[in-house]
């Protein structure tokens, strides 16, 4: 096991370098001299040339990739334009509730998705599997900022059970405030994440149940599952222990790959409930044109995502023993 770990992070570094590069590479293919598109249309061309050589945008484009790959070998992804800060400083300041809303929706997607996909298979044909069908056809219907309305109208507005916008206390501290005496401030933190972690993660709960699903229906057709119930098992220890158990294997990767949709899909929650994340942060930085601060952002959703399926590689050699006996890379 500690040899594939070993190779899966040796893969990691030219994963890394790769992004990098691409992330570089992307900004150049936007049309525009980005300090002319700064100062605007009254800049004199002496101005935007200052700005140019400010920016380091007269420079080759390989010059300018040596030096962002020197710069970010040292921990300096450079300074925001419009904030007067650091970008990493700026990108660390909001990672945290990004990361803490993403985490959450995958995990009431996970527990969701799996719910209605075991209650389907076990269940074939019934009304159960339609229904738990139909939910998931709707989960995959619906765009995110529709189903993020719907959901602010319906239990902020009309129910007024939980607040529409804003953050609470960072988890962390609600944790803390939690053991220390203090549960209202851990309730509000979950009134506050509860509306945004569903509409991010309803998606990916009717992704997950359908795959669960079909994948358990694949396993009640085998043999050792005749075997099971022959041996006189009480079925719901055979869905559970026998075939839930090998069905998951594909469902692992997928709960890893919808993990980089959950980030994307930030960006239009954190919009429409004032989720002072990432997602909030990208569109001021496309919208105040702000290249640092975007390059720095990619960077770290392309970051965060290749670590994501690192841990599901691992999480993925831990379950199945053939894969990390077998070499595969």
């Amino acid at each position: 096991m500690l040899s594939y770990v070993g190779q899966r992070l040796v893969l990691l570094i030219p994963t890394a370098a790769g992004m990098v590069v691409v992330t570089f590479c992307l900004l150049l293919l936007i049309p525009g001299d980005p300090a002319a598109m700064l100062l605007g249309p009254e800049a004199s061309p002496e101005a935007i040339q200052r700005l140019r050589t400010a920016l380091g945008l007269d420079a080759s484009w390989y010059m300018r990739l040596g030096d962002y790959v020197l710069r970010l070998a040292q921990g300096d992804m450079g300074m925001s334009l419009f904030q007067n800060e650091p970008v990493s400083t700026v990108i660390f300041s909001r990672l945290g509730a990004t990361v803490e809303l993403a985490v959450v929706a995958l995990l009431l997607a996970s527990i969701a998705g799996i719910a209605l996909g075991v209650a389907a298979a076990s269940r074939q044909g019934t009304m159960i599997d339609v229904g738990a069908m139909l939910l998931a056809q709707l989960g995959v219907s619906m765009p995110i900022y529709w189903l993020g309305i719907l959901l602010a109208l319906f239990f902020s507005v009309h129910l007024g059970w939980l607040p529409a916008i804003g953050r609470g206390a960072p988890l962390p501290d609600a944790l803390l405030a939690a053991v220390t005496g203090e549960p209202e401030v851990f309730v509000n933190f979950l009134s506050h994440l509860f509306l945004p972690a569903l509409a991010l993660g309803a998606n990916a709960a009717a992704v997950i149940s359908r795959l669960v699903r079909a994948s358990m229906l694949e396993v009640l057709s085998e043999d050792f599952v005749r075997t099971a119930h022959s041996k006189g098992l009480r079925p719901h220890r055979v869905i559970f222990a026998h075939v839930l158990r090998n069905a998951l294997l594909p469902v692992i990767s997928m709960i890893g790959l919808r993990f980089g949709a959950l980030l994307g899909g930030a960006v239009l929650t954190e919009s429409i409930f004032g989720w002072p994340g990432l997602g909030q942060l990208t569109i001021a930085a496309i919208s105040q044109r702000d290249l640092p601060l975007i390059q720095g952002i990619t960077l770290t959703f392309a970051i965060l995502f290749a670590l994501v399926n690192l841990a599901v590689d691992l999480i993925y050699a831990a379950v199945d023993p053939r894969i990390r006996l077998g070499g595969v890379p």
